[in-house]
């Protein structure tokens, strides 16, 4: 069996890439991180030196143990041949704890929660600067039109986008790194702020300072991006130039508090310290790299969001839907849906907010819950691999409490508008878990039988001319595991309901594998050249493309002389010419009578309704529908062959 791993060469270009890459999110959050302190201390009159050395102190320590320690240290280890983010995570652990996807499905439903406010709040963020230099740029319309431009380029790819993120986020983090240097030459006592006794201080003398730790988590945001991009990336690059991203930000930290402090007495809350510390000459320039750096961690995020929705489909955890590859770009892709959808909810947030200061009330809250995931995930990872208890518990306890306590820390935000992403959080899960819950159901009604018996009769049927020749090539997708079984309802579809003559069959189960970009297979022959079972075995990040691989697989085995694909019709056959391959795909329909239980039989009415608004079998399979019969069979009471047999088969395809 082929493995493989992606592994992406490390060295200057790789570097340059992660940055551009990787740190979109966490490296705008110096747009609003120190504002949203500012303004959290203002209205209790503690904004004093040392509470603002205490909170800065507060965002390197974070920086320190949930991004470096937790995501760079620890959890890029927990990668799946190359791979990482939850769904990779996931599918490291799954065959042993499979009831984990309730766990994988929460930190992805409030990871792309997440998704919904981060573009909105870095742009206008952005575009807020600019209106500090030039005071006629409307803030809300600009900002609608930068999110409504970069949704509406997605279906034409963006590759070409991609080319220069690298260059134009190393000269953003030179740049703010080089901007908080600049002032630590005003408030040298800044440099306090390593010392985490401030930090100690910050959380035990200012009013209101737990609360004020929501605003301090804003800053580790994109930690998890670091671990979903690590595929696209490399564990080398990702690490290597974390060193260079972190000592910029803490650069700029530090700055904008000795700024702050410096200008203490001036301090509003309408001012960002982030805009307000350039000089005056610089604005234009530090304004327009902001607005580039949030159009970059955008655009990261979206395509962020749909590498998760396609993991996630091929985990059995979202329902089917079309995928586009707009590029020859490995791992590029774009999904419709979830484009227009994220881009609609977008817009609404910016109209809704109207302002950085009122997303940052409601932002933080769905990614703190995506990090708990994460690390649940993490300890049942270590399990897995057997690592010690002595250490497995210990570190996930030192990470669910910092987490909890900034989770407790952002409920407050609840009410100030994080309940819109709790809430779109709880309607992505309540659709991850009916799917992935209503399909088991599902499979638990299929009904299996050897499919020894039927071959004499197949063959029989394919020499028996008196039938009409329905292909010459015919093809099945099956559900069955085992290659001497076979679904009842494709035997019934073959010979019962309608007899199919063909010269080959063909029966195709696919696998998908935890393995990203394995292709593998095997051909069983049940008549010679006539009655195949092909099982292939493909990565989740490869794809369903069943017509590509039974062509691809069907000349390779003709090369070895196993099969003809020469058609069997003398006019064309003498031209040497290809028969045609016809693919049937049987549907299951909800009907007759289901012994379930109330909830199950919710579950399932839920499925059906979802599985009719998703995309059907015949895109999913990537079918050429003008080659494809589509026959319907009832899901309950299907009246099969003797010696058939209910069995629950797992969730493979």
């Amino acid at each position: 069996m082929a493995q493989t791993t992606n592994k992406v060469p490390f060295g200057a270009i790789g570097l340059i890439v992660a940055i551009g890459i990787v740190y979109g999110d966490i490296g705008t959050s110096p747009l609003y991180v120190m504002q949203a302190i500012v303004d959290g201390l203002l209205p209790s009159g503690t904004l004093t030196p040392t509470a603002i050395i205490g909170a800065v102190s507060c965002i390197i320590w974070t920086l320190t143990m949930q991004t470096t320690v937790k995501y760079v240290i620890i959890t890029l280890r927990a990668n799946n041949k190359g791979e990482g983010g939850i769904m990779s995570l996931f599918a490291l652990i799954r065959k042993k704890y499979r009831w984990a996807y309730i766990i994988a499905a929460i930190g992805a439903a409030t990871l792309l929660a997440d998704g919904v406010i981060t573009p909105s709040i870095t742009v206008i963020s952005a575009i807020e600067g600019v209106h500090g230099v030039l005071h006629s740029v409307p803030i809300i319309p600009v900002t609608l039109a930068i999110l409504l431009a970069l949704f509406l380029i997605q279906p034409f790819g963006t590759a070409w986008l991609g080319k220069s993120f690298g260059s134009v986020m190393v000269i953003w983090f030179s740049m703010i790194g080089i901007l908080g240097v600049i002032q630590l030459f005003s408030f040298p006592d800044i440099f306090k702020a390593f010392n985490p006794y401030y930090a100690y201080y910050f959380l035990r003398d200012v009013p209101h300072a737990f609360i004020l730790l929501g605003a301090v988590f804003l800053c580790t945001t994109g930690a998890e991006a670091l671990y979903s991009d690590l595929g696209h990336c490399g564990l080398n690059n990702i690490r290597v130039s974390w060193m260079f991203v972190k000592i910029t930000l803490i650069l700029n930290y530090l700055g904008q508090g000795a700024w702050i402090i410096t200008h203490i007495s001036t301090i509003t809350s309408t001012v960002n310290p982030f805009f307000a510390m350039m000089p005056p000459w610089f604005s234009w320039f530090g304004v327009t790299m902001a607005t580039l750096a949030a159009i970059i961690a955008s655009q990261a995020l979206i395509s962020g969001s749909y590498t998760i929705i396609s993991e996630a489909i091929s985990m059995d955890i979202w329902p089917n839907i079309y995928i586009k590859y707009p590029t020859e770009v490995k791992g590029q892709m774009y999904i419709p849906t979830t484009n227009y959808i994220l881009m609609t909810l977008c817009l609404i947030v910016v109209i809704a907010f109207g302002s950085s200061s009122n997303m940052e009330a409601a932002y933080g809250l769905s990614i703190t819950i995506t990090m708990l995931m994460t690390t649940l995930l993490l300890f049942l990872f270590f399990r897995v691999k057997h690592i010690s208890l002595w250490f497995s518990i210990p570190i996930t306890m030192i990470f669910l409490t910092i987490e909890t306590t900034f989770l407790i820390a952002n409920l407050h935000k609840f009410a100030h508008g994080g309940f819109a992403t709790i809430l779109i959080a709880g309607v992505i899960f309540f659709l991850m878990y009916v799917w992935y819950n209503g399909r088991r159901i599902k499979n638990r009604c299929v009904t299996y039988e050897p499919i020894k018996g039927s071959i004499p009769v197949l063959e029989e049927i394919s020499n028996d001319n008196s039938i009409p020749k329905f292909a010459t090539h015919l093809v099945y997708v099956t559900r069955a595991k085992y290659p001497n079984e076979m679904e009842s309802k494709v035997i019934y579809s073959l010979i019962h309901l309608l007899p199919k003559r063909a010269d080959t069959y063909w029966f195709v189960y696919m696998t998908r594998s935890d393995d990203p970009y394995e292709f593998s297979y095997t051909v069983k022959t049940f008549s010679s050249k006539k009655i195949f079972r092909i099982d292939i075995n493909a990565g989740f990040k490869r794809g369903i493309h069943i017509d590509k691989y039974i062509h691809q697989i069907a000349k390779e085995m003709e090369e070895k002389g196993l099969v003809s694909l020469t058609s069997r019709y003398p006019s064309l056959a003498m031209h040497n010419i290809e028969g045609d391959f016809r693919f049937v795909v049987v549907e299951r329909i909800l009907r007759g009578d289901m012994q379930l239980s109330v909830i199950k039989k919710t579950i399932l009415y839920f499925y059906y309704f979802m599985k009719k608004l998703s995309t059907s079998d015949t895109q999913i399979l990537d079918l050429d529908p003008t080659n494809v019969t589509v026959e319907s069979v009832p899901l309950f009471n299907i009246q099969s062959l003797e010696g058939s047999r209910t069995r629950t088969i797992s969730d493979e395809l």
